[in-house]
């Protein structure tokens, strides 16, 4: 590994992971993983297994970000539902031998789609459109699933605010990026106002949010359409379960020759994806929901979202402060994009409704 301050002490890390998970013996190497760059991830191969160890980054840290504690806790409360999770097995204090907190799960073998056209989805022993089409559900169904959880009854009723959720996020995110803010981007002012002159009232849903549901955010089995973990719960919290399906949907809006990999511009039903209108329908079904009002706004939010966050990205970058410039700077152009998309879609609600 190039990155010496993610490098691991393996022989501290092995007594130390020995002395606390039961069965653990003889780690031998340590890899890190590309993807999880938020907070550095790493498969740990031993006599006894395969595990993968998720940890905070190194250097100081703002007091609410790389909360790795919050990521095993949704985790671990998740393994008693019908949310598919890995096992968690540890979780380390900031006195760790690698000198942070960490946790380690189990490491699961399966499939990761980073590509969600899945052009590698395809069952010799079926046409590919129908592999697709049941990842989807899958993931469908996971979703749902996701939001029927019982905070209560797993211990997760203080793991957020409830109520106000969309809320208290723009207020949020608003703040952020103004303070992060380059330039003025007329699309993306019209948006935050737009946003704030329809802000629906709270309806008291209230759900366990994952904050960054998508498809290559989960492991599915590698023979079947069905997915055996869902991870990065790092922006998890109560909220409210519309942003998930939202956030999910306006990634397919996205242009699929852009780096966020949507599924703009691509022939869905060639594919065998499902339509926006009937990937709704499948989870308000799912959910004995009759339907979305308010879902222009849902999407919007989606976009701005998602924009502040690339500005603070971008903003790092020229600063000095970013993991990888380069890569960061492209953030900039990402920003105007999102905010364009937005203003295109609140536009077509505008029209629409005229009609």
């Amino acid at each position: 590994m190039s990155d010496g301050a993610n490098v691991l002490d393996r022989a501290a890390l092995a007594l130390y992971l020995e002395a606390h998970i039961p069965g653990f013996a003889g780690l031998s190497a340590i890899e890190k993983f590309k993807s999880g760059q938020s907070n550095p991830t790493y498969l740990l191969t031993a006599a006894s297994g395969r595990y993968v160890l998720r940890a905070k980054p190194p250097g100081q840290l703002l007091k609410s970000a790389h909360q790795v504690d919050r990521e095993f806790r949704v985790m671990q409360a998740l393994g008693a539902t019908a949310v598919p999770v890995p096992r968690m097995l540890h979780l380390s204090g900031e006195d760790s031998p690698i000198g942070r907190m960490f946790y380690v799960m189990e490491f699961l073998d399966g499939r990761i789609f980073w590509d969600p056209s899945l052009p590698d989805a395809a069952d010799p022993n079926k046409s590919s459109n129908d592999e697709r089409t049941a990842v989807y559900d899958a993931m469908n169904a996971t979703l749902a699933a996701l939001h029927d959880v019982d905070v209560e009854a797993v211990d997760l009723s203080d793991f957020g605010k409830p109520g106000s959720y969309f809320e208290r996020q723009f207020a949020r995110w608003t703040s952020q990026y103004r303070a992060s803010e380059t330039e003025e981007i007329a699309a993306m002012d019209r948006l935050i106002a737009w946003l704030e002159t329809h802000m629906p009232t709270d309806d008291g849903r209230v759900s366990l949010v994952h904050g960054d549901y998508r498809l290559d955010n989960m492991i599915f089995a590698k023979d079947e359409p069905r997915v055996i973990a869902v991870l990065d719960w790092e922006l998890s919290t109560l909220g409210h379960p519309f942003a998930d399906l939202a956030y999910q949907c306006m990634q397919w809006r996205l242009p699929h020759a852009s780096g966020f990999r949507g599924l703009g511009g691509l022939d869905r039903a060639m594919l065998g994806l499902p339509s926006e209108e009937a990937y709704v329908a499948a989870y308000c079904r799912r959910r004995g929901i009759e339907g979305i009002g308010n879902w222009t706004f849902f999407l919007a939010f989606s976009f701005f979202r998602l924009a502040a966050i690339c500005q603070g990205v971008y903003r790092r970058a020229l600063d000095g402060n970013a993991s990888n410039p380069e890569k960061a700077r492209t953030y900039g152009e990402a920003v105007k994009l999102l905010a364009a998309l937005a203003v295109e879609l609140i536009d077509s609600k505008i029209l629409t409704t005229e009609r």
